[in-house]
């Protein structure tokens, strides 16, 4: 039977896609129920709608005692020019990639485990950050209830890998299986805009771009065989760097490759008859408009705009251009109201 979607839950589903943070997932998920057509053709999407409205109440809710909550967020508020998780067997150098790129204090041990929550760090590249959340580890005998909450604003993940451990092919393979349960799928594909209008993909499912970042590089002379042996019985591909945190190789490339593959584009903004201010770029990803750099501007001025005058991204600079203009990376803009 059909489900004949309303457009008011479209817009409602158009929501949920868009949400970053629990609460307007929430929000949406809630509008999505009640605007949803209440027939036989629907009741499996009506449950899985449900089951999320209570995983999400459960997460914002959390474990509290004399209304405190007991422990740290389970979901990092997105920040910077985009959001990438790091996820790995335990012990495979995530905690001492995150601490080397971001500066962070992160806990670093030869033991597993020492990451118990999200920890979050910001990594410099170019004149703009990258947010890097340093997840737990992922295995069978350290289960995670709320990773897919965990990875729901990310925008792509770095899959930390020790190619010399013994045993790192099983511990891939069941750390994919355990994602897989929990609904959260690796892919190959960056970046991820290029998903977002697929009505075949699955509500709920989560598809994070992923790169393969193969850590302790200085202990392999030649990491291909390790590499072409767990690509094949793991049965994936996905990007590879390798990088160590001991000698510093693939440090500086992790950053550039990440910039390049999400597709930021860095805007500048002016005020009339002053000079850009080029020390904060506003970032968005390929094929924002004007529209979208106002909003992040003010949501006042977005609504109120009537033009921009745009430089750097033509032969005509101080071109007039409308609300639906496409920025380019480096691009100045004034806004008019």
């Amino acid at each position: 039977m059909p489900a004949n979607l309303t457009p008011a839950y479209k817009t409602a589903e158009a929501h949920y896609r868009r949400a970053r943070e629990p609460a307007d997932r929430l929000d949406a998920l809630k509008e999505m129920l009640r605007a949803i057509p209440k027939h036989k053709g629907t009741e499996h999407l009506q449950a899985d709608i449900k089951a999320k409205i209570k995983e999400l109440t459960d997460e914002l809710s959390g474990p509290r005692k004399g209304g405190a909550k007991t422990g740290p967020p389970t979901v990092v508020r997105p920040d910077g020019a985009g959001q990438i998780a790091l996820i790995g067997p335990p012990n495979s150098g995530k905690s001492a990639l995150h601490a080397a790129v971001t500066g962070s204090h992160a806990q670093v041990a030869d033991y597993p485990f020492t990451t118990q929550y999200p920890m979050p760090g910001m990594m410099p590249v170019h004149d703009i950050a990258i947010q890097l959340v340093d997840l737990p580890p992922i295995s069978v005998e350290h289960p995670i209830p709320w990773i897919s909450n965990a990875l729901h604003p990310a925008d792509g993940a770095l899959l930390v890998v020790d190619l010399s451990a013994p045993g790192v092919v099983e511990r891939v393979i069941a750390l994919h299986e355990l994602l897989g349960e929990r609904r959260a799928i690796l892919t190959d594909e960056w970046p991820t805009d290029s998903r977002d209008d697929r009505e075949e993909d699955d509500l709920f499912t989560k598809v994070i771009p992923t790169l393969l970042v193969g850590s302790k590089a200085d202990l392999l002379e030649d990491s291909s065989e390790e590499l072409a042996v767990l690509e094949e019985l793991a049965e994936i591909s996905y990007p590879y760097l390798a990088v160590s945190t001991e000698t510093g190789q693939g440090l500086d490339q992790l950053g550039s490759w990440l910039f390049d593959h999400l597709g930021v584009v860095r805007v500048y903004t002016k005020v009339p008859g002053k000079d850009p201010d080029m020390d904060r770029p506003y970032t968005v990803r390929q094929g924002a408009t004007v529209h979208d750099v106002a909003l992040l501007v003010h949501r006042d001025i977005a609504e109120g705009l009537k033009y921009a005058r745009a430089w750097g991204s033509s032969e005509h600079d101080a071109q007039h251009v409308g609300a639906d203009h496409r920025v380019e990376d480096g691009e100045v803009l004034e806004l008019h109201v």
